[in-house]
C-alpha cells in the first residue's frame, strides 16, 4: 500500500510516486513547467493561489502545490502506517 499525501486544498499525491520537491522560482525550473503545462503534464492543485513547491513525479509530470516544499517534506516524513492519508 502506498501513503497519500495532501498538498493542499484537498489535492492528495501518491507519496511513492514523488521524485523530488522544489521550489518554482528559478528560470529553468519555470521554462520546465511551461513546457509540462503545454503538453498537458502538469496538475495544477493551487486552487488560484500562488505556487510554492512543484512536486515531480516519476512518471515525468509535475504538480504543483501552493504549499511550501518544507511542509510537504514534514507530511511526507510523518510517523503514519502506510496506506493513511496524511493532511
Amino acid at each position: 500500500m502506498n501513503c497519500i499525501i495532501n498538498v493542499g486544498y484537498g489535492n492528495m499525491v501518491n507519496a511513492g510516486r514523488v521524485l523530488g520537491i522544489i521550489k518554482p522560482e528559478a528560470a529553468p525550473v519555470r521554462r520546465m513547467i511551461q513546457s509540462l503545462k503545454d503538453s498537458g503534464n502538469a496538475f495544477d492543485a493551487t486552487c488560484g493561489r500562488k505556487t510554492k513547491s512543484v512536486l515531480v513525479l516519476d512518471n515525468g509530470c509535475v504538480m504543483l502545490s501552493a504549499l511550501l516544499p518544507e511542509t510537504i517534506a514534514a507530511r511526507m516524513n510523518n510517523d503514519y502506517g502506510r496506506g493513511e492519508i496524511i493532511e
